[in-house]
């Protein structure tokens, strides 16, 4: 069968590797995709948001399952679209209705969602611009640090942390009358902090059964021992020592059998991903987010433990037959570093050569931001996040090993990344 994947970062060729290994695969095609898709699948000059675009792509080419991968054509309502369309009405695609999407793409619904179905997540009120006066008085009555969450997509940067009460009236000002995120963060999130530690969970479904795919951890901020600005990731490890079976137990039970109960009571159409970030208080989990698709960069670690045929498993959602599968999961470590552009997460340099690929052979390299400059066929950078390097080992210290020896023998112009992905976790790398 055809097969096209919407996106072009390193979600997307995670899974492009991974579906282009399934028998079932006769032509895959990435939309835009990247110079890693490019060696996998064919590229198609066409942005995931250009619906129409997209719709004469899957006529020209005869595409019979459409994987979406980022977020944004999902709250714009792509499958919606599909299924609305005479001539595209048969075709299956991976990911929710417009209105199984607002679990990420508005934080407000998320919460009064998690509220309704009683899935624990932290304290909190939402706020408008005109309502700023009673936005800073809330604020005064929380103890630091304060945690304001922009309503729709950010691009993974709309949540801030800020440490003292004059730093949060700042960054609300920002927010909520400067729009630092426009549209996004006309309405503003105040929530509690929750102390603990997070925790990646992934499940796939087709609105009534789910399977759940391997656990991870991703490491958010720019610097190393988290300091610095709030990034879209810089690295992930999966599995995590501390997702103890009973943590888990706790987690299915309270988050996520009451996530898809709460999909089927409110007749929301849901095939496809569900993000459940989760923070594990004490051994309590709450939900800090739902992302209504695969993470990123926790993808470029969780897919390559999946040993089953993940797109037989996806063209079961379409089919309700999903029950009838099982995962199965590599047991060795997956650790994942992200090689990013010098000024990242602010403005970086785009354009620049990317030398060396062809040194690393004991890695899997997971494009995030590159692409193929036609003058003279050199991969060349596009994006903050340029690629993640991945390595399977038995443990976290010989996944870390390889995966930092292929990351040096990677060289781009102001190349940077975190020399400390995993090494919260080696005091307890009983794996």
């Amino acid at each position: 069968m055809n097969v096209l994947i919407l996106g072009s970062g390193g979600r997307e060729h995670a899974l492009a590797w991974k579906i282009s290994q399934s028998p079932l695969l006769d032509q895959l095609f990435i939309a835009p995709g990247n110079a890693g898709t490019a060696t996998i699948g064919t590229n198609m000059p066409v942005n995931s948001n250009n619906f129409e675009g997209i719709k004469n792509l899957v006529l020209q080419k005869g595409i019979e399952l459409v994987v979406v991968g980022p977020e944004e054509p999902l709250v714009n309502g792509i499958s919606d679209f599909f299924r609305h369309d005479e001539q595209l009405s048969e075709i299956p695609v991976i990911g929710p209705s417009r209105q199984g999407a607002q679990l990420e793409g508005s934080k407000d619904f998320a919460k009064v969602f998690m509220l309704k179905n009683g899935i624990p997540t932290a304290a909190y009120h939402t706020f408008t611009a005109s309502e700023i006066d009673a936005a800073r008085l809330y604020l005064s009555n929380l103890k630091p640090p304060f945690v304001l969450k922009a309503d729709g997509l950010a691009a993974g940067k709309g949540v801030v942390i800020c440490n003292t009460l004059a730093e949060a009236e700042a960054e609300l000002e920002d927010m909520m009358v400067k729009l630092r995120f426009g549209k996004a963060s006309e309405k503003v999130i105040i929530e509690e902090f929750l102390e603990g530690i997070e925790l990646s969970v992934f499940v796939i479904t087709d609105g009534h059964s789910w399977k759940m795919l391997p656990v991870a951890k991703d490491y958010k901020r720019i610097g190393d021992f988290d300091s610095g600005p709030n990034t879209g990731g810089m690295g992930a490890v999966s599995p995590v020592p501390f997702a103890s079976k009973e943590l888990m137990d706790k987690i299915v039970e309270r988050i996520i059998q009451p996530t898809i109960d709460g999909l089927k009571i409110e007749n929301i159409d849901y095939k496809g991903f569900i993000f459940f970030g989760i923070m594990s208080v004490n051994g309590d989990p709450f939900v800090i987010e739902y992302n209504v698709r695969l993470g990123d960069p926790e993808s470029e670690v969780i897919i390559p433990r999946i040993n089953s045929d993940l797109l037989e498993i996806m063209l079961s959602l379409n089919q309700g037959t999903l029950r009838n599968y099982t995962i199965d999961a590599d047991e060795r470590v997956a650790l994942a570093v992200m090689l990013v552009s010098a000024g990242y997460p602010g403005d970086y340099p785009k354009g620049l050569e990317i030398t060396s690929l062809d040194k690393v052979s004991e890695s899997l390299l997971f494009h995030a931001g590159t692409t193929i400059d036609k003058s003279d066929d050199t991969v060349v950078t596009s994006g903050g996040r340029v690629i993640a390097v991945t390595s399977m080992a038995e443990t976290i210290t010989e996944a870390r090993k390889l995966s930092y020896k292929s990351a040096n023998q990677i060289d781009f112009l102001g190349k940077t990344f975190r020399t400390d992905i995993g090494l919260d976790l080696m005091n307890k790398d009983d794996f």
